[in-house]
């Protein structure tokens, strides 16, 4: 995968963390049909963002000592 694509795809995924957090944050506190349901795709999207920054973080070149 080139970098290029990684970087694309952890934007995407920090993108889609961000809305569902604010979509959970519009919900308020208490019971609410739609809070599992959110707070589900939330950590999956959380895990596909840390997935695509290490990927990211591997692909870089290291700096020689």
């Amino acid at each position: 995968m080139s970098i290029r694509y990684l970087a694309e795809q952890l934007y995407l995924w920090t993108q889609k963390v961000k809305q569902l957090e604010q979509a959970l944050a519009a919900l308020g506190e208490g019971p609410h049909p739609d809070r599992a349901r959110l707070e589900a795709e939330l950590l999956q999207a959380k895990k596909e963002r840390d997935h695509f920054k290490s990927l990211l973080e591997a692909k870089k070149e290291k700096p020689l000592i």
